[in-house]
């Protein structure tokens, strides 16, 4: 299978989530990188003993050699670390790699999928989406619709939950009046600007009901946990499309939504979706997943996924979507 530079750059948005990729292995818990126009700003360089000496930008320049100019990723070290070159160059540091072997090394570590036959590993269960766990999605075929987690009433600080219930529990729960008013009441609250950020947030704990999507619990712990459900709650905040993530994560070739849902705020999205936990942890599966979202949505996912007993607050949303699946137990 031949791999492109072309292809990658095409695929990586000019070359800058090879960036994002390299510098978030060496820094998991921070946000290692912001586009603003054509510009990334100073990021910390691991090659200069982690300083934010590291200036990434974006190029129009013919640097593949064809017959037109294509948009490309290039770095340069404030210090002079480092030679200035693009994300190839950058990715050399890292993987010690170069030529086809690095490319192919991209293909694979950052699921780009290139030469790939998506129906075929889709329908086949090889679309592995981590290489050290083995970590590929579940069918719908492959979930059971009787899992069940943990469901809490408000506050926050109540962590004693007061029954187990099923995907379709709570999808009648959010589609339904439950939480309207609160839902409504904390939406404005967050468009008023003498309020305080303290306040809003308070409210917020102290009056959504929530559940735990990762398993049933006898308190919100990790360490209590009772069973895993086989499903993962994946979090995005502060989109600036919430309706494209939405249909995307919808047609997702990889991943069969569960349940989908707007958050309290709006502005975020909440993405139940099934896996398998013994062919890999529930801490792998998340960072597996958010890597992937990372490479294919550029979104960011919000790291407390990673915890099973992750509270994730219950809203109204007319809209939310369901697995066709549960219907079909009625």
């Amino acid at each position: 299978m031949i791999i492109t530079k072309e292809a990658i750059l095409d695929k990586t948005h000019c070359g800058t989530n090879i960036y994002a990729h390299i510098l978030r292995s060496y820094y998991p818990d921070e946000v290692v990188m912001r586009i603003v126009g054509r510009d990334c700003g100073l990021c910390r360089n691991p090659f200069n003993n982690n300083k934010p000496t590291l200036h990434i930008f974006i190029i129009k320049e013919n640097v593949l050699h064809n017959a037109f100019d294509k948009e490309h990723a290039r770095h340069e070290d404030t210090e002079n670390v480092i030679p200035t070159g693009d994300a190839f160059d950058f990715a050399k540091l890292h993987y010690h790699q170069q030529g086809d072997e690095l490319l192919q090394t991209l293909n694979r570590e950052m699921f780009l999928h290139i030469g790939e036959q998506r129906d075929f590993y889709r329908h086949n269960r090889k679309a592995v989406m981590c290489p050290k766990s083995s970590i590929s999605p579940i069918s719908n075929e492959e979930k059971s619709p009787l899992a069940l987690f943990s469901f809490f009433l408000a506050p926050i600080s109540n962590t004693k939950p007061h029954k187990a219930v099923s995907l379709l529990d709570a999808y009648h729960y959010i589609v339904g009046d439950y939480a309207k008013e609160r839902t409504q009441k904390y939406r404005a609250m967050l468009v008023e600007p003498q309020r305080a950020t303290a306040q809003i947030r308070q409210f917020k704990a102290a009056n959504f009901d929530y559940c735990t999507f990762s398993g049933t619990f006898s308190t919100r712990s990790d360490k209590a946990l009772i069973q895993h459900s086989g499903l993962l709650c994946v979090d995005f905040d502060h989109l600036t499309d919430v309706s494209a993530l939405f249909q995307c994560l919808l047609k997702d070739e990889y991943f069969d939504t569960q349940l989908l849902f707007r958050s309290p705020s709006g502005d975020g999205l909440k993405w139940i979706i099934p896996i398998d936990t013994t062919t890999a942890t529930h801490a792998d599966f998340f960072r597996a997943v958010a890597a992937y979202i990372q490479q294919t949505y550029t979104v960011e996912a919000d790291k407390s996924g990673r915890d099973i007993s992750r509270a994730c607050f219950l809203p109204h949303d007319p809209q939310a979507f369901i697995n066709p699946i549960y219907l079909k137990n009625l």
